[in-house]
Formats: C-alpha cells, sequence, structure tokens
C-alpha cells in the first residue's frame, strides 16, 4: 500500500471531492471545553455498556458530555454533536461513501486522519464490512479496525429507531487479532437539523481477542492495554471530526449521494 500521510497532497485536490478539503477547524463547542474542564467524572454517572439501548429513550441522559473510569473497568467517553441542517439518512450515506477513498476519509478530520479502506473488496454500505483506518488521536498514531455492526449488537431495537440511525461498531487493531472496545453514534433528528450523541467503551473487559484466534488472553490484553487512546483525546477528537464533517456535509451529500 502506499505511504500514508497528513492532509493533501498535490494531485489530491483533483478528485472530485477534493474541494470541500478544508485544513482550518472550528473551535471545540463550549459544552465540549466544559466536560474537558469537569475532567473525569464518576462512573454512577456514565452509561454502561450493558444499557447502551437506553440511548434511544427520548430527553438526555445524565452525562451527555464527559468521560470517565467505569467500576468494572475500561473507561467510557460521551459527546454530543448539534448539527443544524444535517439530517440522519446524510450519515448513512456518509459511513458507507468515505471508507473507500482516504481522500474522501481525510476530510472528515484534516488534521488526524491518514488513510482508509474496506477490508473487503466487494460490497455496498457499511453494516458487515470492516474499514481500515490509520489517523491520529491526540499525538498517539492508531492503526484501528473498525467492525461495522447491526444495533443489536450493543442491544440496541432497531425497531423504535424510525427515522434516526445508529451506527455501531466494535474497535481495533488493524495489525493484531484483538478488539479494544465498543461504539455507537446515535443521530436523531432536532427542529433544526440533527444531533448525534456518541458512546465509546474501552478498555477493560471491553478488550477481547478476536473469534478462532488461539492467542492467549494473558499475553493479548496487555499488548492491547497499550493501544488504547486517551479518554480526553477520544473525546476531543470525535469532537472535532464529526462538527468539522457537519459543517459541509449536506453540500457533499447533495452532489454525490447514489451509487
Amino acid at each position: 500500500m502506499a505511504q500514508t500521510y497528513l492532509g493533501y497532497h498535490p494531485g489530491d485536490s483533483d478528485t472530485p471531492w477534493g474541494t470541500y478539503f478544508n485544513p482550518e477547524m472550528a473551535e471545540l463547542p463550549r459544552h465540549a471545553v466544559i466536560a474537558l474542564e469537569h475532567g473525569p467524572q464518576a462512573d454512577q454517572v456514565l452509561l454502561g455498556f450493558d444499557s447502551a439501548g437506553t440511548i434511544l429513550d427520548e430527553g438526555y441522559q445524565q452525562t451527555e458530555n464527559g468521560y470517565g473510569t467505569l467500576r468494572g473497568g475500561g473507561f467510557q467517553v460521551s459527546i454530543r454533536t448539534d448539527m443544524p441542517g444535517v439530517t440522519p439518512a446524510m450519515w448513512d450515506w456518509w459511513f458507507g461513501w468515505h471508507g473507500s477513498e482516504s481522500t474522501r476519509y481525510k476530510l472528515w478530520h484534516p488534521r488526524a486522519h491518514a488513510s482508509a479502506h474496506w477490508g473487503d473488496d466487494n460490497g455496498s454500505g457499511y453494516v458487515g464490512r470492516t474499514s481500515i483506518i490509520e489517523e491520529y488521536l491526540g499525538s498517539a498514531y492508531a492503526k484501528a479496525a473498525i467492525q461495522f455492526l447491526e444495533p443489536s449488537a450493543l442491544g440496541l431495537d432497531a425497531s423504535r429507531l424510525g427515522n434516526d440511525l445508529a451506527v455501531c461498531a466494535r474497535l481495533g487493531s488493524s495489525e493484531l487479532p484483538v478488539d479494544i472496545g465498543w461504539f455507537v453514534h446515535h443521530v436523531r433528528a432536532t427542529p433544526d437539523g440533527a444531533e448525534m450523541r456518541s458512546r465509546f467503551w474501552m478498555g477493560g473487559p471491553y478488550i477481547g481477542v478476536r473469534r478462532g484466534n488461539r492467542l492467549a488472553d494473558s499475553v493479548i490484553r496487555p499488548i492491547a492495554a497499550r493501544q488504547l487512546p486517551d479518554p480526553r483525546d477520544l473525546l476531543v477528537h470525535c469532537a472535532q471530526e464529526m462538527n468539522h464533517l457537519a459543517s459541509f456535509l449536506p453540500a457533499l451529500y447533495a452532489r454525490f449521494e447514489g451509487p
């Protein structure tokens, strides 16, 4: 594979979508800054993995923006993104569209995303497929495999979604047969567009060797633990990329939606 790099090199912007690449990113939303200022929160105000399905309930949860260590091990991160003019359908399209080209993936976070491709050579959409990505989380470089799953894999009742969207995945390494966490991005309509409510569960009991592999759990867990992102870096990264893409996703969708 070609060498990975941040940003666009000469010729990258010659693609039909190259005009949407913008290295200037907006400031973090105030609610994200407040969450960082607050620091780690008590596990009792964080969403437990076994209660992931409650993200579909009306209203808001006790912690919409924040992070902290869970009593059973690992950590949890939550962040909300307000997206005027955006619809859940636009995000559903985006997750299937961006994964085949690194130059598309870089639109999402021009200061941190390096490369992306699908782990399979066929198929469409994203559910049931694995996205192989390279990106920075803070100053740490990650080579990850994102296995997109049906919402039921995280205990979400798809019949409750209606026109809303739940992007669910198992997150792991693209170099080792190990997974390190789970996430869901719940996108629901609002009067002026949509909002995304993201939840991550990482480390501790959420680390696992992939099915069919014989590597000893006692060997792989310490290695996987060293690949975990810092919770603050994960919160910042998610807030940055979701806000940045939402600012031009309606225009991108209008131009490229379809086969």
